[in-house]
């Protein structure tokens, strides 16, 4: 008797040093992940990686960019800034990521090929005894079908109707998101247009009067370096002399004021090209566009307005986004059908089969879902008047933009005419001055103050050309109008092309 307590003791004790010791194995593990996970610790960039990372950037802004060979027209700009500008180039990889979204959405419709392999191993054989239910003797002497150590491999195919419904509704929504980001894309060079077109011919009016302007300045200055001597010598009165001095900076401050305020638009016209500092570049000097009569028919204006705004045509697929999305809500109020079938291996050679095929087939349905119907109809309900009211308020904005565009565009006008009459009457008025002046200080006064103020007026003529074409920008952005069919559609209400 004693001899069979020890034998159990000794069973006892060996089991359970096999039952702590992976149990210690198991800890030691944890404590050394938990250690290391308590190791990380937040760390700043350095300064040699920030400037690694700035020389890595400034160096790719420019790659692969043609150099300018002559003088800039218009659509060369516009061509140059669709090509090279950042923000053009970022909308670009923006609707490119969104296309490829949409493609692998797609790809989740497909059912389930999984394929697996892996290797087990334990310290000591699986397996029990069997007693009977009614006797509780025991049937058998302990046993096991399985090795310590076996490899498994298998192929299962798997299909679930409710992820089937839902990935196809999903992926309908990532085509629709593809669509949203080319709209925003349309918006973008809608707006790059419109800013070109201000900055170009700004910069042309500064370019063709930059000659003339240095010239009155340098005459200026001359003339004010004799008044000083003059009043130096006592030749002429003090208060004379500081009455001409006076005026003749009044001339030189406004013509700095006026050249530096279109001279800034060739810096803008050179940041939308991506020009790289440094690059000097001319304008071609061509022909002023004549600028076509405000429109009259603003109603089919905002109609077409309507039509073709790329954030009306994204609120179009946003509707559809939320009628998706509630269907994929309703979807999960369905009994829900799954199949399966694979193929097994087992290295295990205690297996009488070491290979087998298996299939299944279930159907379930959560009842409880059904509670929540009326709350996803409301919800739904509710979601599609906040869209409705989203759009009547676009719309009615859009709207207004382009009543505000025609009435900016007819007051353009008009302030265009009367700089281009009042640059006309500066003009006629220094040339007659040039050719009446003589020796005496106030005629050579006169006369700089005559053509100094005929190059203001030429600058005013320019600045409100340029206002108008910014004016007659915005009209077509109001309307949504594309860069390349502008020609054909703004035929319909007014003419003069689209530069």
């Amino acid at each position: 008797m004693k001899l069979k307590v020890d034998i159990m003791q000794t069973i006892q004790q060996n089991h359970f040093r096999a039952l702590i010791k992976p149990t210690r194995t198991a800890l030691a593990v944890a404590t050394l992940v938990a250690l290391a996970g308590c190791a990380v610790n937040s760390r700043l960039a350095t300064p040699e990686e920030v400037t690694s990372r700035m020389n890595d950037d400034v160096s790719k802004m420019y790659v692969g960019q043609a150099a300018i060979s002559g003088p800039l027209t218009f659509e060369e700009a516009v061509a140059r800034t669709l090509k090279y500008n950042l923000d053009y180039r970022l909308k670009k990889m923006e609707s490119a990521v969104a296309l490829g979204i949409a493609d692998q959405a797609s790809f989740d419709m497909l059912p389930n090929l999984v394929a697996s392999a892996g290797y087990r191993t334990r310290s000591n054989d699986s397996g029990g005894t069997s007693i009977g239910i009614v006797d509780r003797i025991e049937s058998v002497r302990p046993s096991t079908s399985e090795e310590r150590r076996h490899s498994l491999a298998g192929a299962e195919f798997s299909w679930n109707a409710l992820d089937f419904g839902v990935s196809y509704y999903r992926a309908r929504q990532q085509s629709d998101q593809f669509l949203i980001a080319e709209e925003r894309r349309r918006k973008v060079v809608q707006n790059m247009i419109q800013d070109v077109r201000a900055a170009y011919w700004r910069a042309l009016g500064a370019q063709r009067l930059l000659a003339d302007t240095n010239s009155i300045i340098d005459r200026a200055n001359t003339a004010l370096g004799r008044s000083r001597e003059a009043e130096t010598q006592r030749l002429i009165s003090p208060v004379q002399a500081l009455t001409y001095q006076r005026a003749l900076l009044d001339a030189i401050t406004l013509l700095n004021q006026r050249r530096q305020d279109l001279e800034f638009a060739k810096r803008e016209l050179a940041a939308l090209m991506n020009v790289e500092p440094g690059v000097t570049f001319t304008l071609a000097d061509t022909a002023e566009a004549k600028l076509p009569p405000a429109p009259k028919d603003v109603r089919k204006l905002e109609e077409m307005a309507l039509l073709q705004r790329p954030e009306l045509r994204e609120e179009d697929f946003r509707k559809r986004i939320t009628a998706d999305e509630a269907r994929k809500q309703m979807l999960s109020i369905f009994p829900n059908l799954s199949l399966d079938f694979g193929r097994q291996s087992d290295s295990n050679d205690l297996l009488y089969n070491n290979s087998w095929t298996q299939g299944g087939a279930r159907l379930s349905w959560n009842l409880m879902k059904l509670f929540s119907v009326p709350a996803m109809q409301r919800t739904q309900a509710q979601q599609e008047s906040v869209d409705q009211a989203r759009r009547m308020a676009l719309s009615m904005a859009v709207m207004t933009q382009v009543r505000i565009g025609v009435e900016r565009y007819r007051l353009a006008l008009d302030d265009y005419r009367l700089a281009d009459n009042a640059a006309q009457v500066d003009r006629r008025l220094a040339d007659y001055t040039k050719a009446a002046v003589n020796s005496r200080l106030e005629s050579d006064l006169e006369a700089i103050r005559t053509q100094a103020r005929a190059v203001l007026g030429a600058y005013q003529r320019m600045s409100a050309y340029g206002a108008a074409q910014v004016a007659f920008s915005r009209l077509y952005n109001s309307i949504g109008v594309d860069v390349e069919p502008v020609r054909s559609t703004a035929a319909g209400f007014c003419s003069g092309g689209w530069r």
